[in-house]
């Protein structure tokens, strides 16, 4: 067969070319240490693995937000932690300006400390993390959310937002508390009302008070303001609603003297007092459904200071155990937000730990399908190193070969 210069030239050229394309190859299978680069290696396996990367780039990223998720959940039971010591230390405060042992100035010194403590609750409401935004605002990160007036009074600036971060294909957990939830959402300890006592010479107090009957509880007259009276000549109890119609006793039942203990009900409501009323004693019933940390607070101070003043020894009483109820309320609305970051970092950990094992696993199989067997590739870059050196050295000997060689 006739071969041309030039069609020895563009073979030698192709087949060199090819050679050292093999040798690249090998080469970057062996810097890589993985057998499968692209889809021409192997299109299944290729598939495979695309779908390995997928599932652990999933993974990373949960991990990253389950990391951003235990900060702030973390905090937040940090601050409840702190709050859940304040509330003690007040309520201790309480019990030592209610003992009759202490003087004016005693008192007067304890309702300093309760205002230091507010202050501290305060500031705890407020809290920011490392980024600056604030804990307690809902969405609202940017904005402060709880300010003090001139009057000792709070109020919330932020929103009702809950913010959530991913997990897991299917699961998101809550990363913030807001701070209407929190601080000024206790319950009632009394119920759904909270009672105004005008005239009170027994001690009596409203000891429970809520809505069990939700029909007849609507359509009764609103707003759902009821004043309780005892009648001066008879003791009789009577119950008259914000029109003052007469509420209790339910007719044809006709008025009688409160008997210690006894479950009054109307409009859908019941109510037990504590203790008996004496004649002339009347007070107003609200509706009250939830209290807030800082007003329980703020009564507490006003309490203290006005203990040299109060002349009605019996109603300043009262006031003691309401507020005192109040406390206990607030510490167990607290308790129950710190369990509730508790709760939410043992799910997170739980999480965590779970990735961790599908990490492993889906890395383990990822493995199995794309490392390099370094045994053989090293045999198969040297029979391609080879194969081009003797590529290379015929293309230098028969390149110089003319019939001039043999003449």
């Amino acid at each position: 067969m006739r071969v041309s210069t030039a069609q020895f030239y563009l073979q030698s050229s192709q087949q060199m070319s090819q050679k050292s394309s093999d040798v690249n190859d090998q080469m970057a299978y062996l810097s890589s240490g993985k057998r499968v680069l692209t889809a021409k290696d192997d299109a299944i396996s290729y598939s495979t693995l695309a779908g390995y990367n997928n599932d652990l780039a999933n993974i990373e990223k949960y991990k990253r937000n389950i990391t951003m998720a235990e900060s702030h959940n973390n905090m937040q039971e940090i601050v409840f932690a702190g709050v859940e010591d304040i509330l003690n230390n007040i309520k201790d405060q309480m019990l030592q300006a209610n003992n009759g042992a202490m003087t004016d100035v005693d008192i007067q010194a304890i309702a300093k400390q309760t205002r230091n403590s507010f202050e501290q609750i305060l500031e705890l409401a407020n809290s920011q993390n490392a980024n600056g935004d604030y804990i307690f605002s809902g969405f609202k990160t940017d904005q402060q959310p709880f300010s003090q007036h001139v009057d000792g009074s709070v109020s919330y600036s932020g929103d009702s937002g809950v913010r959530e971060l991913q997990i897991a294909k299917n699961i998101k957990i809550p990363t913030n508390q807001t701070g209407d939830a929190t601080f000024l959402k206790v319950d009632n300890p009394i119920g759904d009302f909270t009672a105004n006592y005008t005239s009170n010479t027994s001690g009596v107090a409203l000891a429970s008070a809520n809505v069990t009957d939700r029909g007849n509880y609507n359509t009764s007259a609103m707003p759902h303001d009821y004043t309780f009276t005892v009648d001066a000549l008879t003791n009789d109890l009577t119950v008259t609603d914000v029109n003052g119609n007469i509420a209790f006793p339910v007719a044809p039942a006709t008025p009688a003297p409160h008997v210690a203990g006894q479950k009054i009900s109307f409009d859908g409501i019941e109510v037990t007092l504590s203790g008996n009323p004496l004649p002339g004693d009347s007070f107003t019933m609200s509706e009250q459904e939830n209290v807030s940390i800082f007003e329980t607070i703020n009564d507490a101070i006003s309490w203290m200071e006005n203990s040299a003043v109060s002349t009605n020894l019996e109603q300043h009483q009262v006031d003691y155990n309401t507020l005192l109820d109040q406390f206990n309320s607030a510490m167990t609305h607290i308790t129950s937000k710190r369990v509730d970051s508790g709760v939410r970092l043992q799910v997170l950990e739980s999480q965590q730990s779970r990735h961790l094992d599908m990490e492993l696993n889906l890395s383990s199989g990822k493995s199995n399908i794309e490392d390099l067997d370094f045994a053989k590739a090293i045999s198969e870059f040297e029979q391609s190193k080879i194969a081009l050196q003797a590529s290379q050295q015929a293309f230098t000997k028969v390149q110089g070969l003319t019939l001039f060689n043999y003449i």
